[in-house]
């Protein structure tokens, strides 16, 4: 961190187990600290203090309300339920936080433009908690999905992430409580492939969106199962599946015309502090397509970090947050863009299931 960069100051609203994960992460990274962390009781609020290892100095509030009103909290990290994002991250941004709110920023995108709107006209940094795309693997496997003679075009691009949920979870978890978080594995895993499928593609919407036929639903009618097929105008394609009942599973694919990209744990590295991609290019089979040819064609490329993919999203926020509070910087709306379009997508991938898996035309 320069001498010229602030130490942003957190508070956690809500003591989710993902706010377990992001504690851990303000603390690692060089430009952010935790100021205080917030539950809707003081005894929960200091329980999660002490479990986490929070610095002796961190405040502990007994309401969100108590929170938005701390002077000393630069930005505001909600893990809540789906259902309460809009109220809490609405308000935050109304008390001149910046907002960090986890995935799926909202139950639709109507939702979510009142949100981005409260930002906008309040001058304050958005950014949801989607990690992986801040690893710097992920700017590496941009440079060759960028490279026109390793890659080429882009033309297909596949994306799973599924894991199999104990009973305990299915039964009780936010997740699948209609009330709480009603897309249940749409709005929680499938939100990773369809950013990842967004992100491929350079964030170019596609034109529509069907729903598979793979869709399991839970007894309250909320998403254990699904999936999608996306189209572009100009013939590319993508599919996503996810699911809360099947092994664990996080692969992604991207194919051109010269090249292919393929990870098994783009959601989550298999190590903390190193992580690999492979790709192929202009691959082809011998003269008697026995195998394939002899040469350097498929390679795999290992990218490390000094700090976690989660910190690196903290310390982006903060540098971020530090612009606008020292030097009167304007808020990046590129994080805010590429939070919509993913959620645009969930809309129609939802709208298609409710219609009987019909297409659907993504508007902006």
């Amino acid at each position: 961190m320069s001498p010229s960069e602030p130490t942003i100051r957190f508070g956690i609203m809500g003591c989710a187990d993902i706010a377990r994960k992001v504690s851990r992460a303000i603390n690692l990274a060089p430009n952010a600290r935790i100021a205080a962390v917030a539950s809707r009781s003081l005894e929960k609020a200091a329980a999660f203090a002490r479990a986490n290892n929070l610095p002796p100095d961190t405040k502990i509030h007994g309401s969100y309300e108590s929170l938005l009103d701390d002077p000393d909290i630069d930005v505001v990290y909600l893990p809540l339920p789906t259902t309460l994002h809009l109220k809490w991250a609405t308000l935050a941004a109304q008390k001149k936080k910046h907002v960090l709110l986890e995935k799926p920023v909202a139950v639709t995108v109507a939702e979510l433009d009142q949100i981005l709107a409260a930002c906008v006209a309040n001058g304050v940094q958005f950014m949801d908690g989607t990690m992986w795309v801040h690893h710097p693997r992920t700017a590496k496997m941009r440079e060759f999905l960028d490279d026109k003679h390793r890659f080429g075009e882009l033309r297909t691009i596949h994306s799973c992430f599924t894991f199999a949920a104990p009973d305990s979870f299915l039964k009780d978890n936010i997740r699948v409580k209609p009330d709480l978080d009603s897309l249940g594995a749409l709005g929680d895993a499938g939100w990773y492939g369809v950013r990842a499928i967004l992100w491929a593609a350079g964030y170019h919407l596609p034109k529509t969106a069907v729903a598979t036929r793979a869709l399991v639903l839970s007894e309250q009618g909320v998403i254990l199962a699904c999936g999608a097929s996306l189209h572009w105008e100009d013939g590319k394609s993508a599919t996503f599946h996810c699911s809360f009942l099947t092994h664990m599973t996080m692969f992604l694919t991207a194919i051109g015309t010269q090249g292919t990209l393929q990870l098994n744990d783009f959601i989550i590295p298999f190590e903390e502090h190193e992580a690999s991609f492979s790709t192929a290019s202009q691959a082809r089979f011998n003269d008697q397509v026995t195998g394939w040819e002899p040469g350097p064609v498929t390679e795999v490329h290992v990218v490390s970090t000094d700090i976690p993919q989660e910190a690196c999203l903290i310390r982006e926020l903060s540098r971020l947050v530090g612009e606008i509070k020292v030097h009167g910087g304007k808020p990046d709306l590129t994080w805010a863009s590429r939070s919509r379009k993913t959620q645009r997508v969930l809309d129609a991938v939802k709208e298609s299931i409710d219609n009987g898996f019909q297409p659907v035309e993504i508007g902006n």
